[in-house]
């Protein structure tokens, strides 16, 4: 199985994550790319994805609302400043859950052959504080299974093909 490695290291501002697929960097992209296939694995089991906007290019925007089991609805939102296909893209992310704190994310996705490939993630806040209480807010869980639901929504439509 392919884990989610999450790094938050001591003393800085910062978050790692890196995850592998068994599916090619063009697939795994391309369901970072597209809301209809965004909305049917980001996040948490159990979460209503509502995807109200999502331009996945270099200047586009985007804003999604989960909704869990228990009705409660975070909202988030943020700004694509670089989007190179199948490569890399820069972003801002921002969580309702944790207002006024806009951090700045860094998704590369790296082709380890085969068939293969990792998604690496840098997450910079604005201080120790910000990093902290993202880090404490149920981060690890949500990408973790948001990522399973990912592997299996890939293997579905390449089954289906």
């Amino acid at each position: 199985m392919n884990a989610l490695k999450l790094t938050v290291p001591d003393g800085v501002p910062f978050i790692d994550y890196e995850r592998s697929f068994d599916f090619p960097v063009a697939e795994v992209f391309r369901a970072h790319a597209g809301p209809e296939l965004l909305a049917q694995w980001l996040g948490p089991r159990g979460t209503n994805v509502a995807v109200e906007h999502y331009d996945f290019r270099t200047g586009g925007s985007y804003l999604y609302r989960h909704t869990g089991p228990d009705g409660v609805t975070y909202a988030f939102s943020g700004v694509f400043h670089t989007v190179r296909e199948n490569d890399f893209a820069v972003q801002t992310f921002e969580f309702s859950g944790y207002p006024d704190v806009v951090s700045m994310e860094f998704l590369t996705f790296e082709d380890l052959g085969g068939g293969r490939c990792r998604l690496r993630a840098h997450s910079v806040y604005p201080s120790q504080e910000a990093r902290d209480g993202m880090a404490a807010s149920g981060m690890e869980s949500g990408l973790s299974e948001g990522y399973e639901r990912l592997e299996e929504l890939l293997g579905r439509h390449s089954r289906a093909r």
